[in-house]
């Protein structure tokens, strides 16, 4: 019982501090479903199919995205190009998500 209690505990806090460092432009996103969202669209395939290696590179466009505002719009860009069909609170939770893994705008 304690066991469960320590871990439910440690993935609330895990959670919040996620949240704490989320730009406030992102701060109402679902980055779980962003997420999702990237993994069903496979976007590190397409990632790697543009600049190689294991498609990371594609996050660091020497400073072309250097906003949280360009990167919701790098998201809306890619939505377009590819029609993946995300509604405005998928491209913001894709946007958020991004931000946590590689950006770190705060």
């Amino acid at each position: 019982m304690y066991k469960f209690c320590f871990v439910a505990i440690a993935c609330m806090l895990g959670v919040g501090t996620a949240f704490a460092q989320q730009h406030p432009l992102f701060k109402d996103a679902d980055v779980a479903l962003g997420n999702t969202l990237i993994a069903e669209q496979k976007c590190d395939a397409c990632h790697i199919r543009r600049v190689g290696g294991d498609g990371s590179d594609i996050y660091n466009p020497k400073g072309r995205i250097n906003t949280p505002a360009a990167l919701r719009g790098m998201v809306e860009y890619c939505n377009t190009e590819l029609n993946s069909g995300f509604f405005p609170e998928d491209t913001h939770a894709v946007a958020a998500a991004l931000n946590l893994r590689h950006y770190k705008f705060r």
